[in-house]
Parts: C-alpha cells; sequence; structure tokens
C-alpha cells in the first residue's frame, strides 16, 4: 500500500538533535599570592612577621597560629600558610601538632640549659674572630647601635630595646666573617628569644647595655680573651636571671603580628 505523502514526508525528515549542554565556566583558581606577589615574596613577608614578633616578644610561646586567620590576614591560600608554617617549624621557632595545629614553640628547661650552652660557645669564637678582624668603620658602627640601644632604653621602649639587644649580637656574628657561625648565631639568637619570652619579667632587659659596651671597648683594644670573658659572664648572667613571667593580656593574631 503506498504511503500517503504525510507519512513519508515524516519519514524523511531529519530526527532533532537535543541542544547540547551549557558548558560550566571553570571556578576560578584559589589565589596563592596577593596581588603584585609571588609565592617566594608572600611567604618571607609572612615569616617574617611570625619571625619579628616572636623576636620582639609580641608573640608569646605557646600562642596559637590557627590556619585560617592567616589566610584571610595575608590573603593567601591554607597551601602558602602550610608552607610557611613548616620553615618556622624547621627552625625552632613554632611547633607543629598533629591534629591540633601549630603554636609558637615553648622551650623546655633543658632545651634552654642546652640553648645557653651552646651559645657560649658560638659567641666565644665569633668575639675572637671580631678582635682580629674587625676594622675602625666596623667599630664605629657598633657604637652606633649600642646608642640606638641605649635610646630606647631610656624612652621604656620593651620591644626595641629587645630588638636592638638582639640585633647586636647578630652584628657582632656578621663582623666575624664566617657566614656558618653567623647562621647558626640567628637561630640560637631567636629561640633565646621564645625563651626570654617565656621567663623574663615585664620591663627587664635581657641584655644589659653596660655590658654590650664593655665587650666592644675589649674589642677595640684588641682584647680578645678579655671580651671573650665578659660575653661568657653576660650570657651567663642573663640565662640565670631568667624567671617565670605573668601572662600578658590576650590580644587578637593580627595585632600579635603588627597588622592590626
Amino acid at each position: 500500500m503506498p504511503k500517503s505523502p504525510t507519512s513519508r514526508s515524516a519519514s524523511a525528515r531529519p530526527a532533532r538533535r537535543a541542544p547540547p549542554k551549557r558548558q560550566r565556566a571553570p571556578a576560578p583558581p584559589v589565589q596563592d599570592t596577593a596581588a603584585g606577589e609571588d609565592n617566594a615574596d608572600v611567604e618571607a613577608r609572612i615569616y617574617r612577621a611570625v619571625f619579628e614578633s616572636v623576636m620582639s616578644q609580641r608573640l608569646k610561646p605557646g600562642t596559637k597560629l590557627p590556619e585560617a586567620p592567616l589566610c584571610e590576614l595575608f590573603g593567601v591560600s591554607r597551601s602558602v600558610v602550610r608552607k610557611v608554617l613548616q620553615k618556622l617549624a624547621h627552625d625552632h621557632i613554632v611547633q607543629l601538632r598533629p591534629n591540633r595545629g601549630a603554636i609558637v614553640a615553648v622551650p623546655t628547661r633543658e632545651e634552654t640549659r642546652q640553648i645557653f650552652e651552646a651559645r657560649r660557645a658560638l659567641e666565644a669564637t665569633i668575639v675572637r674572630l671580631v678582635t682580629a678582624r674587625a676594622t675602625a668603620r666596623d667599630l664605629k658602627g657598633l657604637r652606633a647601635q649600642l646608642r640606638a640601644e641605649q635610646e630606647a632604653m631610656h624612652r621604656y621602649d620593651q620591644p626595641a630595646w629587645a630588638r636592638l639587644a638582639s640585633a647586636y649580637h647578630l652584628r657582632l656574628a656578621e663582623l666575624s666573617g664566617n657566614e656558618i657561625l653567623q647562621r647558626y648565631l640567628a637561630e640560637i639568637v631567636s629561640r633565646c628569644s621564645l625563651i626570654v619570652a617565656v621567663h623574663q619579667p615585664p620591663g627587664n632587659a635581657a641584655c644589659e647595655h653596660d655590658e654590650h659596651e664593655r665587650i666592644v671597648d675589649c674589642i677595640a683594644k684588641g682584647d680578645a680573651e678579655g671580651a671573650v670573658k665578659l660575653m661568657d659572664q653576660h650570657l651567663r648572667e642573663l640565662e640565670e636571671h631568667l624567671m617565670l613571667a605573668s601572662p600578658g593580656d590576650e590580644k587578637s593574631l593580627a595585632k600579635l603580628l603588627g597588622l592590626g
């Protein structure tokens, strides 16, 4: 039986295809850095903020460093923050606790004893090298640092005082001309800053300014053994005078990092 025109036209008509599904636009990638900074720059900035806050005793040992607020403060992803925290842990500035996050490192009494023992040995070698190698220009720069230290002391500016006291020891390490000693002392000084933050009573000096001056006087005269003896006494007295301090007031993480 012949097909009707209607049935022929229906069979000849091509089947309709379903319209293609609309592709979803890809989600924007999580920014790993703040605008205008690459990963290395922003990691260095976060590391420096934590390190300097510990050195100036704004961040006390035991202070929590939660990832989420750090991400928000610096405008970065968790992967960046975790990388910085791992480096800080490697340098003994923070402790990473499984399933509990990071805190500023809390040195034990035995660690304190060992740290000061190592520091005395390092700084004795450093002072001998500085006495042999320091130029008149180097000594002039040291005395300028001592004047800044004294000014901070008279202003009762404890954070600046603590920072400059540490800078004095680190400058001696630079003047030794030995980069290995310089690197080791930088780590030990940062760990000593944690110890001082735990034990030093508020308002007390971590280092006595007059003792710093007498050491420089010995170096200027070429008296290496006199400088070594004074440095050893200086560090022993610092260790002996450390005592438990009362906990500080609660502050936001931004303020502790000097960002708020």
